[in-house]
């Protein structure tokens, strides 16, 4: 735990660390005083017969470890918080997966599809039991494979079944999510439950609305659209019933643009590697909201250890307690 991380509910009372500057001022003053008496004593000899085991270094340990513990119980009394990462207890994410043939292309191993069914299944081990992930699949349209749900196993399963087919239609994608989640009922209190759409593509809209009409109904909704842009420049299909091969680079300027208008965030991924840390990103950003929780126990409980220590040492070495 780094200091740096730590915020105070009640900041004032770091003030009293200035007590704690002050003892140390005091103490290096009786140190140096102490010093200066000895410095008198000139006959050495003499003095090494009255006190031939001097502490040296050791003196100063079991005060160090006392002013210590007198930091550490300032600190606690200042009301310690860090930020806690904590599973929301409601929330919903809708995943777009683009069933476009451009899928098909294998610049991303073993093929564009079968890396991402494989991360979108690892997206639903980032997020808490209790968020609803619901499946989109877009090619010349839109299709709401699984409405929001807590089953992982139904999302699972259709995403394993998931078939390609001709065109790309993300706008409609982007419009069919929005309606799975106006199925999702407010929370017990009448609040609206936090909500994201995530849309993994290669390409460009063919196909329906265009992304900007779906962009402006996430608006709308206040629901922000975070896009996924994957594959690579090199990638290529073969057509049925046509000679040659056709290059299927991937779209990121029309991605970016809609994850920049909704404020979602926009992503790269050029490998299922690289889909999988994306989707973990998203998952905890999503499925977690950040809390300030309060740690004063913690200092206290080091302050307590530093107090017993600093007893221990003193008795040990001088037969006393600091």
């Amino acid at each position: 735990m780094s200091l740096l991380a730590v915020g105070f509910l009640d900041p004032v009372r770091l003030w009293l660390l200035l007590g704690v500057v002050a003892l140390v001022g005091v103490y290096v003053a009786v140190q140096r005083r102490r010093q200066a008496y000895a410095l008198r004593f000139t006959n050495l000899d003499l003095l090494a017969s009255v006190a031939p085991r001097r502490p040296g270094w050791r003196r100063h340990v079991a005060a160090a470890v006392y002013l210590l513990a007198l930091t550490t119980l300032v600190l606690g009394f200042a009301r310690p918080t860090l930020d806690t990462r904590v599973p929301r207890e409601r929330a919903t994410v809708m995943l777009a997966i683009d069933t476009s043939l451009s899928m098909e292309a294998t610049d991303v191993s073993p093929s564009r599809i079968d890396a991402a069914k494989t991360a979108a299944v690892s997206f639903l081990d980032q997020v808490p039991d209790t968020v609803n992930v619901g499946l989109v699949s877009f090619n010349a349209a839109a299709t709401v494979q699984v409405p929001p749900t807590t089953d992982r196993v139904a999302v699972r399963d259709a995403i394993q079944a998931l078939e390609l087919d001709e065109r790309t239609a993300i706008g409609e994608a982007i419009f069919a999510s929005l309606g799975a989640l106006d199925t999702v009922p407010p929370a017990e209190d009448g609040t609206e439950v936090p909500a994201a759409i995530v849309v993994m593509s290669d390409g460009t809209t063919t196909s329906g609305r265009p992304d900007g009409a779906g962009a402006a109904a996430a608006i709308d909704q206040g629901v922000p659209v975070s896009t996924i842009a994957f594959g690579t420049d090199r990638g290529f299909i073969q057509i049925p019933g046509e000679a040659g091969f056709v290059p299927v680079p991937v779209d990121t300027a029309a991605l970016s643009a809609i994850a920049e208008a909704t404020g979602g965030r926009f992503y790269e991924a050029t490998s299922e590697g690289e889909l999988r840390d994306v989707y973990a990103t998203i998952g905890s950003s999503v499925g977690y909201t950040t809390e300030e929780t309060e740690v004063t126990s913690w200092f206290v409980g080091a302050a307590l250890v530093a107090l017993f220590a600093a007893g221990g040492v003193s008795l040990a070495w001088f037969s006393r307690l600091p």
